[in-house]
């Protein structure tokens, strides 16, 4: 046993988006970016510590619209489109830099590294991003965690109990389609929580989840461990809560690490700095200047302009990283040092964190981790833990109620209801009514094509409820997009719902067209709203 330990937790999530009715979307390259940046990058460093022999304990969420869309056919080949239209883009770099050395380097680093993916991706991993993660999973490396169904945002379904049971219900059912057994854990949709949900979290087999930091500072008593140990809900269900200075220590683009002038700039990119006819076959068909994920340059300062960024330096960027690591570990071991004195049982330091910080928003972030877990492996104090494992060494904790709380911003639930989006709640509450309505009423029935119908109203009510629009809309970024995501969504079930329950007459081609478009999960089954 160790002195303490300490939990990484990543999140791994991204709205539904999939588009069989266009050639070119601009949001489906949400998935092609983290699959490029994120997801296989982690893969690499996870093949790299096991390859090693070094012993490490991951946790990682997989929400159910991330498998689905990793899984799926149509969008697993047009991220290998995508990703060599990537390696012909840096071919052509190299070509056009072949004068230009501190630039040439660079544009050689991405075609290899684009390459590498590609091969990552299509011999190694056979297009299966999901099979590659689980692989770790079975080998004992990552705990992977379910989430909500869409990730909606739990406090606010609250208003009909049948949609948020179906939100955790449809999840664990889909986890197990994808990773071969039940969940152990989730991570609940913007660590949403509120006092009650712990019944349906127990009712589908959940054993513990995760809040943010006041999850368990305003609990219904005081903490004896702060948020260094769990705690447990009065139905047995358990809950770890994110640490603070880890939090900001990482999270923060400007104070934390990833600010650093050595590292990537994200927001500079080739698509939008080279010139138009360059690079017009590479961004959007509309002729949209989009990111390519080529970025010469590096942060700087915080006061350089965007025009006056240096270049990249590579080495720079990798003693950067190696620095940040060791200072990373240091002030865990700090941390330890002082928590362990004040407790009877070794601390937890839980660190949270969207999975796309590392890579896509923080490029050197997978070899951070990296770095990280080396050190923590061979280190005599520290340990890496997952929530079982702790919890079966320490299974009694102190019972307490959280209260409602999330994630982010202030907190609570201000991010996901506010002026910019809760004209959509009264519409998704009259959808959940009308959805537990038809459960009850026909979950008997036995008719092929009422019974798509009904599948597919769920699945629009859920697409529906996905926290991320409302999100979006409160972001003010792509708005547009989540506006007609919601109202579209909207406008199917309530389409489907004449179709069934007032017309008794359902369109059958459409309905062919609606399950083609939106054909998230595959195996639901309706009557769980019943």
């Amino acid at each position: 046993m160790k002195q303490g330990y300490w939990m990484l937790v990543l999140h791994a999530h991204l709205p539904f988006v999939r588009h069989p009715e266009y050639n070119d979307v601009i949001e489906e390259r949400w998935l092609y970016e983290a699959i490029t940046e994120t997801y296989i990058p982690l893969l690499w460093v996870f093949e790299q510590l096991a390859s090693e022999g070094v012993q490490f304990r991951i946790t990682m969420s997989f929400t159910p619209p991330l498998a689905n869309m990793l899984a799926d056919s149509l969008l697993q080949d047009r991220y290998v489109s995508h990703i060599e239209k990537l390696i012909q883009l840096a071919e052509q770099e190299v070509v056009r830099n072949r004068f230009v050395p501190e630039y040439l380097k660079i544009a050689e680093f991405y075609l290899d590294r684009f390459q590498r993916v590609r091969k990552s991706f299509v011999e190694t991993y056979k297009k299966d991003l999901v099979k590659a993660f689980r692989k770790f999973q079975d080998l004992g490396f990552i705990e992977i965690l379910t989430s909500g169904a869409t990730h909606g945002f739990l406090p606010l379904l609250n208003v009909h109990p049948e949609a948020v049971r179906a939100q955790i219900q449809v999840a664990v059912r889909d986890y197990a389609r994808h990773f071969g057994k039940a969940p152990r854990g989730i991570w609940n949709p913007e660590c949403g929580y509120y006092p009650g949900l712990e019944n349906f979290l127990k009712e589908a087999g959940i054993h513990f989840f995760y809040t943010d930091t006041h999850g368990i500072l305003h609990a219904s008593e005081k903490p004896h461990y702060g948020v260094f140990a769990p705690m447990q809900t009065p139905n047995g269900v358990a809950y770890f809560a994110r640490d603070v200075d880890t939090s900001h220590t990482v999270w923060s683009s400007t104070e934390g690490y990833p600010g650093d002038g050595a590292y990537r700039e994200f927001y500079r990119d080739i698509g939008f700095d080279l010139e138009y006819n360059y690079i017009r076959s590479y961004i959007h068909e509309s002729g949209v200047r989009v990111a390519t994920g080529i970025k010469y340059h590096r942060i700087t300062s915080k006061e350089t302009p965007m025009d006056h960024k240096l270049p990249y330096d590579i080495e720079m960027a990798q003693q950067k990283v190696q620095e940040h690591a060791h200072h990373f570990v240091y002030g865990r071991e700090q941390q330890i040092d002082y928590v362990s004195s004040l407790m009877d049982r070794p601390p937890v330091v839980v660190s949270m964190y969207d999975a796309e910080l590392f890579g896509h928003w923080w490029f050197e972030g997978p070899d951070f981790l990296y770095h990280v877990i080396k050190k923590i492996a061979t280190h005599p104090k520290l340990g890496m833990i997952a929530a079982p494992e702790y919890l079966e060494m320490f299974p009694n904790n102190q019972v307490v109620t959280p209260p409602l709380c999330s994630w982010g911003y202030k907190g609570y639930s201000e991010f996901w209801l506010n002026g910019t989006n809760d004209w959509i709640y009264p519409h998704l509450h009259k959808m959940a009514e009308r959805m537990h309505e038809l459960a009850v009423t026909y979950r008997g029935n036995q008719n092929p094509l009422v019974l798509r119908a009904l599948n597919q109203a769920a699945r629009e009510l859920l697409l529906a409820q996905s926290s991320d629009w409302a999100f979006i809309m409160r972001t003010g970024t792509m708005v547009d997009y989540a506006v007609k995501r919601t109202k579209l969504h909207i406008s199917r079930f309530n389409r489907l719902y004449e179709m069934i329950h007032v017309k008794v007459d359902i369109d059958e081609a459409w309905l062919s067209e609606v399950e083609k478009r939106d054909n998230i999960f595959p195996e639901i089954d309706f009557r769980v709203y019943a």
